[in-house]
């Protein structure tokens, strides 16, 4: 379909929720995207952080197919081969006790919620401690617990128990109660504008949970899964969640929200707690699993060489100001004059898709990306940002 006929038939039947792009993807492989006219793209989104091995994944549609000629969908009433595979794997990899699949990161924030809440209840502690220019999700728990006021307008009244921190020790001890049952952080704060939290602060972080038995939340929605050249961010600094959630890139490209518990929350949810009809569907489950036995200790290698030589290149682009996030969560501070629209709109017109996030232009590129694809990546960028 050519972006004419899909614009005017998006206006016509699809809620207005979406800002879209200039463009209707027809086909792609990697991080190459084509359109109806066949004009070639360089994806420097991958679906927001989706599709971590690129468009059209060999093996993640070789076990997706697979499944689908096995079973479709059999409700959690019953045992999930793939859902057993893949929660054992998660558990394996991360030490995590158990895990609950929901189809998002909102909804695998709203489980995490749930279950530091119901540890809490017995000592009366349902404050959860988010932090400012964070993003959690679109759910009304969710929304509550994001720290950024724009994304709170219109849906008030919102649930009580959330307060919200700047991300230093001070600002977060003054938030602590005797209700506070958890803290909630990301390490880069992707939605908020690529915003990486301070090592010190998140090595301080750590140490403070421990210390006061406040458990320890690390949304890995968009930096785990290996973007940031770690399974999940939070291992760079040693880090010791209680609860970690992650969605995006686990699911190849289909619905999977996953919520990881670890000792001190083991057993915390029971029968009747929480629950999902489609939660750990077993094709999405199927899929994960090879997206998951390939995030090995090599491949995570490659994607930091990958990052470090991508952000040397971006940094030598005169008019980028600084480049911030970590691994393959990019954020470009630009210095031209020009909004991030302005620059995704001029990359997109010359062949390279890239996001948004408040004032930087944000990269998230599919972790198998060329090397000749990132320079080519870069010479679009330093043609659109230093012109």
């Amino acid at each position: 379909m050519d972006v004419k006929t899909a614009a005017e038939l998006d206006e016509k039947y699809i809620a207005k929720t979406y800002g879209r792009f200039d463009l209707a993807p027809e086909r792609g492989s990697g991080a190459e995207i084509f359109d109806s006219d066949g004009k070639r793209y360089i994806d420097c989104g991958s679906g927001i952080a989706v599709n971590l091995f690129g468009i059209c994944d060999e093996k993640w549609k070789e076990a997706v197919k697979g499944q689908i000629d096995k079973i479709q969908h059999i409700s959690n009433l019953y045992y999930s081969e793939p859902q057993i595979r893949l929660a054992r794997m998660l558990c394996e990899k991360t030490g995590a006790s158990e895990v609950f699949f929901g189809n998002s990161g909102a909804e695998a924030n709203e489980c995490a919620i749930k279950a530091a809440r119901k540890y809490g209840s017995a000592a009366g502690r349902y404050e959860i401690i988010t932090l400012k220019n964070s993003f959690h999700g679109r759910t009304m728990a969710t929304i509550t617990a994001t720290g950024q006021e724009e994304f709170h307008e219109y849906f008030g009244p919102f649930l009580e128990g959330f307060r919200y921190a700047d991300p230093t020790p001070d600002s977060v001890a003054k938030c602590v109660t005797d209700k506070t049952c958890a803290i909630m952080i990301e390490t880069v704060q992707c939605e908020g504008g690529v915003i990486d939290l301070d090592e010190d602060f998140l090595k301080w972080l750590d140490a403070f949970c421990q210390e006061t038995g406040i458990l320890l939340i690390v949304d890995e929605v968009q930096t785990g899964n290996g973007r940031t050249g770690y399974l999940y961010s939070y291992a760079e600094f040693g880090l010791r969640p209680d609860i970690v959630t992650t969605a995006k890139g686990i699911g190849g490209g289909l619905p999977l929200g996953v919520c990881m518990f670890f000792e001190r929350c083991a057993g915390v949810l029971t029968a009747g707690t929480h629950g999902s009809t489609f939660g750990g569907n077993a094709v999405a489950c199927a899929g994960a699993c090879s997206i998951v036995e390939r995030l090995t200790g090599d491949f995570l290698a490659e994607v930091r060489g990958k990052a470090a030589y991508f952000r040397a290149n971006l940094s030598r682009i005169k008019k980028v100001k600084r480049v911030t996030g970590r691994g393959l969560v990019i954020g470009l501070d630009c210095d031209n004059g020009k909004s991030p629209k302005e620059m995704a709109d001029a990359c997109l017109e010359k062949g390279l898709l890239v996001l948004t996030a408040h004032d930087k232009v944000r990269l998230l590129p599919p972790l198998t990306i060329k090397k000749e694809e990132i320079d080519e990546a870069c010479k679009i960028l330093e043609e659109v940002i230093d012109i």
